[in-house]
């Protein structure tokens, strides 16, 4: 058990790695990951890394697979007249 945490932890840790990947890879969901990131990293480390993937595309692979099909369409705002 120690060994599949250390594994998360890893996992979690990189930012190319989305919460699904994770999931398929190892069966941790999102809320498992977080709380095994909780009991396993000091207070202050997890709050950085809370903060830093929060949100973040690439740990949501549903919001990476979106921004990247609009990726192509942005508008310069100094090209609209």
């Amino acid at each position: 058990m120690i060994e599949n945490n250390n594994r998360v932890i890893e996992f979690a840790w990189h930012d190319k790695k989305s919460f699904e990947e994770i999931k398929r890879l190892l069966g941790f969901s999102e809320s498992n990951i977080i709380a095994i990131m909780r009991k396993n990293l000091k207070p202050r480390s997890f709050k950085i890394w809370r903060m830093r993937v929060k949100g973040r595309r690439s740990k949501h692979q549903k919001k990476s697979e979106l921004q990247s099909k609009f990726e192509n369409y942005r508008v310069n705002v100094n090209e609209v007249s």
